[in-house]
Parts: C-alpha cells; structure tokens; sequence
C-alpha cells in the first residue's frame, strides 16, 4: 500500500512504498530521493537536502542544516503507479516549512 505525501494545499506530490520504505518517488513512480539519515529527512537523489516528512506531508525546512553527503543508495526500481490518493486538504502555515520546489520534485 502506498503511502503519499501531499504539499500545504493537500495536493498529493510523492509517495512511499511503505512507511519503512527508504526511498520516495514521484506521483508518477520515478525515484526522486530518499531518507538517508534514518529519519523524515529525504534526500535527491545527488545526495542534497529535498525535504522532510511532517505529517503526511513533504515540506521543506527554511533552515536546514548540512549533514554531509549521505552516499548513493543504490537504484530501489521502479515503484510502478500507485494509484490515486485523492485530495488531504488544506494544512494551514507550518512553522519553519514551505513546500517544496515542484522542480525538485522531477529529477
């Protein structure tokens, strides 16, 4: 079962395989990153800060702090359509995260 992740609007943007899944892709099933660190921090897939999961959300903390180069997982595969996640509604402001670059997102 998929697990999404939505922008502030509830727009769904990314999932996970499942919630111990490493890797995120893109709402279409293409590897964008992962979680390298073993927490809700993911990573690109060049190894730089994409954001981090708070919620059901994947947001982008205005002020990250480097945690060094992370390495190269290995390529997980193709995660295949995952379906329609339907819409998770408005999340108001979080404090200290904006969503993330929709740009960042098509790697």
């Amino acid at each position: 079962m998929a697990i999404f992740l939505f922008d502030l609007h509830g727009h769904p943007i990314a999932f996970r395989r499942t919630s111990e899944d490493k890797f995120i892709f893109d709402k279409h099933g293409h590897w964008i990153g992962w979680f390298p660190w073993g927490d809700n921090d993911a990573a690109d897939k060049h190894g730089k800060y994409l954001g981090s999961v708070v919620g059901n959300r994947l947001l982008k903390r205005q002020a990250q702090p480097y945690r060094g180069y992370p390495g190269y997982p290995g390529y997980p595969g193709y995660a295949g359509y995952p379906g329609y996640p339907g819409y998770a509604g408005y999340a108001g402001h979080q404090a200290g995260y904006s969503d993330v670059d929709i740009e960042r997102l098509r790697l």
